[in-house]
């Protein structure tokens, strides 16, 4: 993974192809000491939000933990009930 901006990174897929990365927002739970990144594919904004473990290394590493998976899924339905950014999404 290559971080482009603050808000975009490079993604190489299994098949060695790179894909740009919108990059919503990050989280982190303190008591696992682990860090998560949402994303979403620029070329295709249709595709579902991705949520991965975000490595000190910089590397991404999938949720495998249906606890843990759970978590992360009620982080971001309150992400997107914060009417913060449902004044953005409406504009």
């Amino acid at each position: 993974m290559e971080i482009k901006n603050e808000n975009q990174m490079v993604v190489t897929d299994a098949k060695g192809k790179e894909h740009l990365m919108e990059i919503l927002f990050t989280y982190e739970n303190e008591e696992r000491k682990t860090s998560y990144v949402f994303f979403y594919d620029t070329e295709d904004p249709e595709q579902e939000v991705i949520v991965m473990r975000y490595l000190e290394s910089g590397e991404l590493e999938p949720i495998e933990d249906d606890e843990e998976y759970d978590e992360v899924e009620e982080v971001f339905n309150a992400w997107q009930d914060d009417p913060k950014i449902q004044e953005l999404k409406n504009n």
